[in-house]
């Protein structure tokens, strides 16, 4: 008869490996936690989300933080000085009163306005980086080939989303609103047909192109020299929010800027972010005349 000892300690011996296959098993668990959800923790989400692989350079940067800020501040005081020096003296001298104007006479001078600023502005990029030409060939780029209104029309899908920042930055910061409405507003209120089309020209077309040119077009791209393409994207977006000298409208701008840059990012055209920016300008502009 076999000793039952003897018995229970063969048994004991013969189990152990497998106890320790077992123990073996829930270490490498620890330790290797993707494994446990590898459809989550192995995508890779720069691909996901900008449509890049790892390691992949979208830009030459030719130029240096000098030439960025140089860029940039020139570009903030040209759009100062054009637009509240230059055209007003060149008003006065032609004869025109600003104040004086119909609401037609106030709607063109804010379209002239707009074109001198964003003229002088690309007039500015232009001399500051002529030294830089010819310049690398994915700088600025615009094209109509591709499916780039794809990326633009997706992009429209956050505009609820910016609706709702916008209410959740006038909460957290409740200043008055000005006691007198503003010329584009006045315009509406009056119901003049071509007023009304020539601020849409302003805020739909004009707007759009000159910003995207220099936040989306330059600014982005030129940042990646010393920033990843996300932190690129954040830091250009910011920029673009302080533009507007709005604190009230900071949050939904900059959420606005993330999403511009990073369809521009994915399309690879200016032409996605200027249709998405001008879709958003244009939403906002049909908003005031309800």
């Amino acid at each position: 008869m076999a000793n039952p000892v003897k018995a229970a300690v063969q048994t004991r011996a013969e189990a152990s490996p497998s106890s320790e296959d077992d123990e073996s098993d829930i270490d490498f668990l620890v330790r290797d936690p993707i494994h446990q959800c590898p459809s989550l923790c192995q995508v890779d989400w720069l691909h996901a989300i900008f449509g890049l692989s790892r390691g992949e350079k979208l830009w030459t940067v030719p130029w240096t933080g000098h030439t960025i800020f140089q860029v940039m501040f020139l570009w903030f005081a040209a759009f100062w000085v054009v637009g509240l020096w230059i055209i007003p003296i060149v008003a006065q001298e032609v004869g025109v009163s600003k104040h004086s104007l119909t609401y037609r006479g106030q709607a063109l001078y804010s379209l002239i306005t707009d074109i001198a600023e964003g003229t002088v502005g690309l007039a500015i990029l232009h001399r500051c980086l002529s030294r830089f030409r010819p310049l690398p060939g994915e700088w600025f780029p615009v094209t109509w080939r591709g499916k780039w209104y794809v990326e633009a029309c997706l992009g429209c899908l956050t505009f609820p989303l910016v609706n709702h920042l916008s209410q959740i930055n006038l909460d957290l910061l409740p200043f008055p609103a000005p006691f007198s409405a503003t010329q584009v507003e006045q315009s509406i209120m009056s119901k003049d047909p071509i007023a009304t089309l020539l601020y849409a020209v302003v805020v739909s077309v004009c707007a759009p192109i000159w910003e995207e040119v220099i936040f989306r077009g330059f600014l982005l791209p030129s940042l990646t020299r010393y920033l990843p393409v996300w932190g690129s994207i954040f830091v250009s977006s910011i920029a673009f929010a302080l533009a507007h000298f709005s604190i009230q409208r900071m949050l939904p701008l900059t959420f606005l800027g993330l999403v511009m840059g990073i369809v521009f990012v994915r399309s690879q055209n200016l032409l996605a972010s200027i249709l998405l920016h001008s879709l958003w300008n244009g939403f906002v502009f049909l908003d005031l005349l309800r």
